[in-house]
């Protein structure tokens, strides 16, 4: 009878105490490690928003927002293009300057972001999104010239007020 694996072989041992290795160091270490929660003083200074993390998640929002208004002066502009030239609108957008920026820029806004996640906790940083509706809105009307009702203001100002609360009250 065969055997299932070869375990005399010069590698398996060298195999085996590689992935016992590798188990190893993949182990948590620290307080989760001993199955102990993070101390108070660990808490605290992973969840501080500094004046640095602060302006890292406004810049990624407000980029967030310019480069989603850039897509849309983009994708407008390419739409009539494509239109008066009875041609394809994938087309058009893929040879608007306005799309590829605006992309750029929507690029440079996810790396922003997923730098102030590594600093900063989710519950903290993502109500800073609610930001990104007003800056929108406010680039929409005053940009792209669309029109906004008044309960699409006030709407977004509820949000934004929301975003305030939960700064403002975290534990």
């Amino acid at each position: 009878m065969p055997k299932p694996a070869d375990t005399e072989s010069p590698l398996w041992p060298r195999l085996h105490q590689a992935m016992r290795s590798v188990a190893r160091r993949a182990q948590p270490s620290g307080n989760h490690a001993r199955g102990r929660r993070p101390d108070h003083e660990e808490t605290r200074r992973r969840s501080h928003l500094t004046v640095g993390n602060l302006a890292l998640l406004l810049f990624a929002v407000g980029a967030a927002a310019v480069g989603q208004v850039m897509l849309r002066h983009g994708m407008q502009t390419a739409s009539a293009r494509a239109a008066s030239n009875h041609g394809s609108l994938a087309t058009a957008a893929a040879t608007s300057p306005w799309v590829w920026f605006g992309l750029m820029v929507f690029a440079v806004s996810a790396l922003a972001w997923l730098t102030a996640l590594s600093r900063v906790p989710l519950s903290i940083a993502y109500p800073f999104n609610a930001l990104g509706y007003l800056g929108i809105l406010t680039a929409s009307v005053l940009v792209l010239h669309e029109r906004a009702n008044v309960w699409t203001w006030v709407g977004s100002f509820l949000v934004v007020s929301g975003l305030i609360m939960v700064v403002l009250t975290r534990p």
